[in-house]
């Protein structure tokens, strides 16, 4: 198996090597490690350096945070076109559906445009670069993120932990573009409801973590391990058996990543 998105560098130092050993016993392969700012980049791509062949980084920006200075954005964009050989895929990238709607409830004004300027800046360098892009859109956000990834023609698309509408999760499968589910699959009706529209072929499972989840899972560190639950509940939805069901989305997952 492999773990599709976690924060891998927001756990503590001694519960990621705890991690790392673990792995091969869970049954997992590899971890697809996202970035939140350059920082993160770093720190990432030092994970990678120092657990080869498990640690698979991606290098970017996450939406919920503020938009870094034009330096700092320079900074980061020259440190993703220098180590593009090594990163799997820009991201985390998208657009900040969360930080919105607390502004609004407070009545507060936000700025969506500058966001949005930022994600057309990243889908341009996937596209230049010839990288998949790991996005954060949900709900409504995910049809303007589908909207510059048609204008700009990138079709190597991951939608992680996608939350939206029928009609929007349509339109992505129709582009090609993949959708992956965490453990909340597990114990959330609409989610399965979600999962139910999408085609095996374009499945893929994460954690998210260190992200917290509830039902059989509340009061537990976030684990990759926990994918393992996650592809039993898509193969009962899919009606296939368990290993026919984790086959498919290890094959998914290597081939959207380029991994060997």
């Amino acid at each position: 198996m492999i773990d599709s998105h976690i924060h891998l560098d927001l756990y503590e130092p001694a519960d990621i090597g705890r991690m790392m050993r673990e792995l091969p016993s869970f049954g997992v392969e590899r971890v697809v490690a996202v970035s939140v700012d350059l920082a993160s980049c770093r720190h990432v791509q030092r994970l990678s350096r120092g657990y080869p062949g498990q640690v698979v980084p991606a290098y970017g920006q996450h939406p919920e945070r503020s938009i870094p200075s034009e330096p700092e954005l320079d900074e980061l964009f020259a440190f993703i076109r220098l180590h593009r050989e090594e990163m799997a895929a820009i991201g985390e990238v998208g657009l900040p559906w969360y930080n919105r709607r607390e502004a609004e409830r407070k009545g507060e004004r936000f700025a969506l445009e500058p966001y949005v300027e930022l994600l057309e800046s990243f889908v341009r360098l996937a596209k230049e670069l010839n990288k998949p892009i790991v996005l954060h859109a949900v709900y409504e956000d995910a049809d303007i993120a589908c909207d510059l990834l048609e204008k700009h023609s990138v079709r190597r698309a991951h939608f992680h932990w996608f939350k939206g509408s029928e009609q929007t999760m349509r339109r992505m499968m129709d582009n090609g573009y993949f959708v992956s589910f965490t453990p909340d699959l597990v114990y959330e009706a609409e989610i399965r409801a979600l999962a139910n529209l999408v085609p095996m072929e374009r499945l893929m499972v994460e954690t998210d973590g260190p992200w917290p989840f509830e039902g059989p899972f509340r009061g537990q560190k976030t684990h990759p391990r926990m994918i393992r639950y996650v592809i039993q509940e898509l193969a009962a939805l899919k009606s296939l058996p368990y290993a026919e069901a984790e086959a498919i989305v290890l094959f998914n997952t290597k081939k959207f990543y380029g991994i060997r």
